[in-house]
């Protein structure tokens, strides 16, 4: 039996409360080793969840952001390869790159958070504040992920710019696979959770100055999250 064989049938529960993480820092370190060499097919999500003691959508979230970094592939009716043993030289989110999202992302966002502090209603406060409170309560990776797409979406409904609210809501998948990536990988849930409460209390305070820089601020984590992970290849 081979050393990836052996290492595919090895037993390996995981117990941790970020599971994900744990899969996808296992699996990452087996192809960076050589464990798992190029060319290899990954055994199905079934089997990683059972060799992990994890559920499928667990391991799902582990394998989207392995193929985010490019490190593999999943092909239709046939499963995931292994293309690389290190991430493609540059990051794409569907769509869009990393530039592009670090680019263009503060040219709609700071803006609109400003706007959204003089226009917001009570009823989109009360919607921010709601989606912070289940961002700090939520464990489940993905979950968190989709709430995390949904209060950027929801600053941009409240700036009352109809071109700020279609512009997020065109690059929504992939600012999605960008926070999963970094949550995996740069450990970003829980300073963006402190961030995003700041972004939404400055809003709710109506300060226009408070809630672009609270962004602003934000966007500079993540770019620099971004940058850790792909180096001079990000900027």
């Amino acid at each position: 039996m081979s050393a990836g064989a052996d290492w595919i049938y090895e037993a390996n529960p995981v117990y941790r409360k970020s599971a994900a993480e744990s899969v996808f820092e296992d699996l990452r370190s087996a192809i960076v080793s050589g464990r798992l060499t190029v060319g290899t097919r990954l055994p199905s999500e079934t089997h990683l969840a059972g060799r992990y003691g994890v559920s499928r959508p667990i391991v799902r979230e582990a394998l989207r952001s392995l193929q985010t970094l490019g490190m593999t592939q999943t092909r239709t009716g046939s499963g995931t390869f292994v293309l690389t043993d290190s991430p493609r030289q540059e990051l794409r989110y569907g769509g869009y790159s990393a530039r592009d999202l670090m680019e263009a992302r503060p040219f709609v966002e700071v803006p609109a958070a400003g706007w959204a502090a003089l226009r917001r209603t009570d009823q989109q406060v009360a919607r921010m504040m709601k989606l912070c409170g289940e961002m700090d309560q939520q464990e489940d990776l993905h979950k968190w992920v989709l709430l995390d797409c949904e209060f950027h979406s929801a600053i941009a409904e409240a700036s009352g710019n109809s071109l700020f609210a279609k512009v997020i809501a065109d690059a929504r998948d992939s600012v999605s696979q960008q926070s999963e990536l970094l949550n995996l990988m740069a450990h970003r849930r829980v300073a963006s959770n402190i961030e995003h409460r700041k972004i939404a209390e400055a809003i709710e305070a109506g300060s226009e100055d408070g809630a672009r820089q609270a962004m602003e601020a934000h966007l500079g984590k993540v770019k620099q999250a971004v940058t850790s992970i792909m180096g001079d290849d990000a900027r």
